[in-house]
């Protein structure tokens, strides 16, 4: 056996050993762009907010009444300083009330859009969720009529539609914004 000291056929001895020694390629996946948002249920429908709408998640924190105000806004609570109104939606829907025995999963969604600050009571807070974007639908059947302003389209996913609420169209709205009785 002669050993090579040509650096040529030593590098070309080393290259072939390692071609017949590799492993292929994994192979190359689709990737799915995916679209997210904070899950919630709301008179037993599943609702879903972009991510960047919602602010924080609380759970219904004491508040304040204040007279003179709709029945929907439930109150004034003081949050880490900051005065958060408190606004039911069921109530400012006119949306059937789940039973008494949910009201502990009752949680307070906040979102700030310009100079609006406000806590959104919501039946549950259903974590957050992942749908792939070409899921998307922009119409939404079967979804109470009051609901429709706020609602820009649904996701589907293992026979469950997820309503994607708009707190923009709700923030924009003056009957929500108006709150003297």
């Amino acid at each position: 056996m002669s050993i090579t000291t040509d650096p040529f056929a030593v590098l070309a001895e080393i290259e072939a050993k390692s071609k017949a020694l590799a492993e292929g390629l994994p192979a190359q996946e689709d990737v799915i762009e995916l679209w997210n948002g904070i899950g919630f249920s709301l008179a037993g429908l599943n609702f879903v907010a972009a991510m960047g709408e919602v602010v924080e998640i609380l759970p219904v924190p004491r508040f304040t009444q204040i007279p003179g105000v709709k029945t929907w806004m439930q109150g004034v609570a003081n949050v880490r300083g900051r005065l958060l109104p408190i606004m039911d939606l069921t109530s400012f829907f006119e949306l059937p009330q789940q039973t008494r025995s949910s009201t502990r999963n009752r949680r307070v969604l906040v979102i700030e859009q310009g100079d609006v600050f406000s806590g959104l009571i919501v039946d549950g807070v259903l974590g957050m969720q992942y749908f792939p974007v070409d899921s998307f639908q922009k119409d939404a059947p079967d979804i109470p009529e009051v609901l429709r302003p706020y609602v820009s389209g649904f996701y589907a996913r293992s026979n469950e539609r997820w309503i994607v609420f708009d707190t923009t169209s709700l923030v924009a709205d003056s009957n929500f914004i108006n709150v003297a009785q």
